[in-house]
């Protein structure tokens, strides 16, 4: 990838942090964490991936996503505030009465979001039908989702599995990111969905694992993906919370909103690397 093109997600996953940290702090509620790990992710599919047009975003033959981890909305509100699917200003009334944006993605409300996600397992299962609907109409369009590592265990995730395996969905990628920590504890911990590709490839998926923080890696995946005639599985190794030094890898932060100070201290981390990245 060219340097200046990296440089320009950079800065974009950057500025979607800090409004992940703006949207929760003035919600006094939210997912951080998990949302802090799939950015990278999201602001590449956005940015470079996807074929979507924000003037646009009913365009009929756009590629889909759907955030099958729902509560890490405030992620993908980042990227579509960036991408300029809607203004800045609604960042900070995150899961206020009247606001569009609320804890989990709604479809009717919000300009880019192609499904209304938040049961966990239920997203993947939309993503499926939606790359049927693709295949049989003929389409063209592509779909993407991501999912959380603890919403894997969800007995539901398996069932869209082994239908997309068996009707070779070749226009599906799914990530799952990776960061080893759910709202209970590590995923090991809790009940451990490894080996996830050998689970996945048993179902009939092509699987890839990367870093989901490196943009060239994500990009090397996506690329992969295209070669195969089968559903792509990218497991996307993440850290929860990245970016915000008290965050990182840290359990409590998954379901938390910061105080003022912690606030505070978390914005002048991100806004201190977006100066360096812009600089």
């Amino acid at each position: 990838m060219e340097s200046a093109i990296k440089k320009e997600l950079q800065i974009s996953a950057q500025k979607a942090r800090i409004s992940i940290i703006e949207g929760v702090h003035a919600a006094k509620a939210g997912h951080p964490g998990g949302s802090l790990s799939c950015v990278d992710i999201l602001t590449y599919l956005y940015f470079k991936e996807m074929n979507i047009d924000p003037e646009n975003p009913q365009m009929e033959n756009r590629d889909r996503f759907v955030l099958s981890k729902g509560h890490a909305a405030p992620a993908l509100y980042g990227v579509l505030v960036e991408r300029g699917f809607f203004e800045k200003a609604h960042i900070k009334t995150l899961r206020q009465i009247g606001s569009i944006l609320q804890g989990h993605p709604d479809m009717k409300k919000i300009p880019g979001v192609d499904m209304s996600t938040g049961s966990l397992g239920q997203g993947i299962s939309a993503a499926v039908g939606m790359a049927l609907s693709s295949k049989h109409f003929g389409s063209g369009f592509n779909v993407y989702t991501v999912l959380g590592d603890g919403e894997i265990e969800e007995g539901q995730v398996w069932e869209a599995a082994m239908f997309a395996g068996n009707k070779c969905l070749s226009n599906l990628t799914a990530f799952v990111d990776y960061n080893n920590l759910q709202i209970d504890g590590s995923v090991e911990e809790v009940n451990s969905p490894a080996p996830i590709d050998k689970k996945f490839e048993a179902f009939g998926w092509y699987t890839i694992t990367i870093d989901g923080h490196d943009f060239d890696q994500i990009e090397a995946a996506l690329a992969e993906a295209k070669t195969v005639n089968k559903p792509v599985c990218i497991i996307a190794k993440t850290v929860k919370g990245k970016g915000v030094s008290y965050m990182e890898n840290a359990v409590n932060w998954h379901g938390a909103a910061p105080n003022d100070e912690l606030a505070a201290k978390a914005l002048e981390e991100l806004n201190a690397k977006l100066k360096e990245l812009e600089a």
